[in-house]
């Protein structure tokens, strides 16, 4: 039996802005340990045996970013499948199904989100294994966590009738995240667990369920998998199919209406890491209770986070409370309301403001940019290009360009011009002309770029030559 990760990397993580954004999202951050989410979950498995490479399923928007992450690990991952657009977790799970069913028909897979935080990797394994042999005699397995308090912010699973062997239960129901009274009477009860979003399941089981239950899914599915094609490292599912899937989770989709669901209690330290507050509950605390990140002075402060990326942010007098800095935007919030951010994300996106889509400091598979100022028909910024990138062969109908480099060698194409420029040395880019920046050294390359024109948006660039396949979006 052979077991193979599926991550699925879709999550937004809008209760933990500022510091996720919709470019830069949730698993993609080192929010608990020196790793991103997104990397700590890819490890989960390690060490143990008959275990694949991870099959990670996202949206487009975030492939350059997921690829690099994985291969900082030193992993090859089985493949990158692309969404188009999000479409809930059972398409997502079905794609991956699909692939894997017809590469091993016996395959079972771990399915788990890229945004969990599981500290005890051991008591996780274990699981697994113990998941994995119900899954190959034909159930559809689901970590249930063992609640410690009155949780109103998940989902509950009721325990049913004991199955042989494993411990494992046969699912009576699922329920929503209750009030807290109810939280408490299921806490005192002993019969219910929090629903982890974590499954180990057959591909073919799963693909039999959805053919029970959501045939509609599973032939959109089939059909966006047909027309899948290869991109570079990523697999991009047939653009049109998979916009015409119905968008459903796999608890609605499958595993509330099955006969096979089991849950199998899981004691690990998990969390969701669903909000700030659950931030300030992981992490390790000083005296004072309060968990402290970045330049951060502190006086008569208690159980609180404060956590500093670009300045220094003193504390006076605070208690309960969370403060989140970062290069464009504070959060000031009670830990008891930590839930509510997504509220000031809403305003923000009905302001369409940029502050829910970008940091100022922006990533791009060549490397990044930094704004540094902007102004009336003027905008500076800084570009940091990885040894041997290159950004596109582009032109700007709007915007002319001043280049200086400030570390690192830059290989420049202007028009029909390609030369080197050094450090302290500078060119100019005049509008409607063809340019490419490359960096043919061993080093990162340092760019201060000064922008003047009309207009200055980023939807400013017409591609002719792109390594990363981007002239065609």
């Amino acid at each position: 039996m052979k077991i193979y990760p599926v991550i699925l990397s879709g999550g937004a993580g809008t209760r933990l802005w500022p510091l996720s954004r919709e470019h830069y999202p949730k698993p993609l951050l080192p929010l608990i340990s020196q790793q991103s989410l997104l990397q700590d979950t890819a490890c989960r498995l390690d060490g143990m045996s008959d275990v694949s490479d991870p099959l990670f399923v996202c949206n487009e928007e975030h492939r350059f970013l997921l690829a690099e992450q994985v291969h900082q690990l030193g992993k090859k991952p089985a493949a990158i499948i692309l969404e188009p657009e999000g479409r809930n977790t059972a398409p997502a799970l079905t794609i991956a199904a699909l692939q894997l069913a017809e590469r091993d028909p016996e395959a079972v897979m771990v399915v788990m989100p890229a945004d969990h935080v599981i500290p005890d990797r051991v008591a996780f394994q274990q699981a697994v294994q113990s998941a994995a042999a119900l899954a190959a005699a034909g159930n559809l397995v689901t970590f249930g966590v063992v609640p410690d308090r009155p949780e109103t912010g998940y989902g509950y699973i009721n325990k049913g009738a004991p199955l042989d062997g494993g411990g494992a239960y046969r699912v009576d129901r699922f329920v929503e995240k209750p009030d807290q009274r109810t939280a408490q009477r299921y806490l005192d009860s002993g019969d219910y667990l929090w629903n982890s979003g974590i499954f180990v399941l057959g591909a073919k089981t799963w693909l039999d369920e959805m053919a029970r239950y959501r045939p509609d899914i599973l032939d959109a599915c089939r059909a966006a998998g047909a027309g899948m094609s290869a991109d570079q490292d990523f697999q991009r599912v047939d653009k049109a199919a998979f916009l015409a899937c119905p968008s459903d989770s796999i608890d609605y989709a499958v595993m509330e209406k099955t006969d096979r669901a089991a849950v199998l209690p899981l004691d690990a330290a998990w969390s969701d890491v669903g909000a700030w507050s659950s931030v300030l509950d992981i992490k390790e605390r000083d005296a004072a209770g309060n968990v402290v990140q970045g330049d951060v002075l502190m006086h008569d402060t208690r159980n609180s986070l404060l956590m500093a990326e670009q300045r220094c942010v003193a504390a006076v007098g605070l208690d309960n409370m969370i403060v989140v800095e970062t290069a464009d935007a504070v959060l000031v919030a009670h830990r008891d309301k930590a839930q509510q951010v997504k509220e000031i994300v809403t305003q923000l996106k009905a302001s369409q403001r940029t502050e829910t889509k970008t940091h100022r400091k922006v990533y791009r598979p060549w490397g990044a940019y930094e704004g540094i100022d902007t102004g009336s028909r003027f905008q500076v910024k800084r570009l940091t290009v990885k040894p041997g990138a290159s950004l596109s062969l582009q032109m700007h109908h709007h915007r002319a360009e001043h280049w200086i480099v400030v570390t690192g060698t830059a290989r420049v194409t202007r028009g029909d011009e390609v030369f080197l420029l050094s450090e302290n040395q500078s060119t100019y880019i005049p509008l409607g002309v063809q340019h490419r920046l490359e960096n043919p050294g061993a080093i990162p390359l340092e760019i201060i770029e000064v922008q003047s024109g009309s207009y200055l948006g980023e939807d400013d660039i017409v591609r002719f030559e792109d390594i990363y396949d981007r002239c065609s979006q």
